[in-house]
């Protein structure tokens, strides 16, 4: 099996440990980040509603779709991953540098490479993310959209590939920001372990593997939070001024909620993130790293 196979069915795992954990508390985030200002007074009393109003399965509403596409989002991440770190190592070695293999890669080598994870994966997880957003908001009672596909046809026949990708600019600049400090941490955690220890990777304890995703996760949203309001903002608005359309460009959203509900609209959401953030990306490392080590055996 190529090493490219192995790093795409490993993410793949990873991905879809990150879904199964992370739901519940995502679609808590989106309703808080696209509720108007005052709907809810914070996360409990949301997650509350969503229990009372729609029952406990609404919290894994448009699940089929992120389990699907955050598989296919999270193999992309690691395939650009490990392909940009193997294209370092080899620089480190033909260069004197980075260890015997040249597989100690410095920070900028790491967050570049985390960057060009993200923006791989920004053109499957824009439309992704996208069509879950839609079935997260969407009434309970009268809804727009029967499921992923009837949403993917509906949107396609009436606003083309444009409206698929709607939101994607904010998408690509929180996929690329975030995904350079996701895992530029996590890498460099695994570097220090391995140095201290005097270990190989693959004998890095599990729980490690997922404190250390944990770590990477609250450095992903520490920096990309506010972006990713914006996406959720700009991802559940009209198409058109005759659909509800509130906001000309990404832009112009940015300015509309600062003006209108004040700098607290950016961080509206934290705290299931906070919350989820720990679980989701540690399980996500903790898929990945496992099964990586059942591939290298084959």
């Amino acid at each position: 099996m190529s090493k490219t196979i192995k790093d795409l069915t490993a993410g793949t795992a990873g991905g879809i440990a990150q879904v199964l954990v992370g739901q519940p508390f995502d679609i808590v985030k989106v309703r808080m980040q696209t509720a108007p200002k005052g709907t809810y007074s914070g996360m409990v009393h949301c997650a509350g509603g969503i229990f009372k109003n729609e029952g406990p399965l609404a919290f894994y509403k448009g699940t089929l779709t992120p389990l699907l596409g955050i598989g296919v989002c999270v193999s992309i991440q690691f395939g650009a991953l490990e392909n940009c770190k193997r294209y370092f190592a080899r620089q480190n070695l033909a260069n004197g540098q980075g260890g015997a293999d040249g597989k100690i890669l410095t920070g900028t080598q790491l967050f570049l490479a985390g960057v060009s994870a993200g923006l791989a994966n920004g053109f499957v997880s824009g439309p992704v993310e996208h069509i879950r957003i839609r079935l997260q908001t969407q009434s309970n009672k009268n809804p727009t959209y029967a499921g992923p596909y009837d949403a993917i046809k509906k949107i396609y026949s009436s606003h083309g590939i444009a409206g698929i990708y709607k939101g994607q600019a904010v998408t690509l600049l929180r996929e690329a920001s975030g995904y350079g400090v996701y895992f530029l941490a996590y890498e460099k955690l695994v570097q220090w372990e391995m140095s201290k220890k005097r270990i190989r990777r693959d004998q890095i304890s599990p729980m490690n593997a997922v404190i250390y995703g944990a770590a990477a996760g609250y450095a992903l949203w520490a920096i990309i939070y506010p972006i990713d309001m914006i996406k959720s903002r700009m991802q559940t608005d009209g198409f058109s001024s005759s659909t509800g359309q509130k906001y000309k460009s990404t832009w112009d959203c940015v300015r509309t909620v600062w003006r209108t509900e004040g700098v607290g609209a950016f961080t509206r959401g934290l705290g299931p993130t906070l919350i989820r953030s720990p679980f989701a990306n540690g399980a996500t490392f903790l898929g990945f790293e496992m099964a990586m080590r059942v591939l290298d055996r084959i």
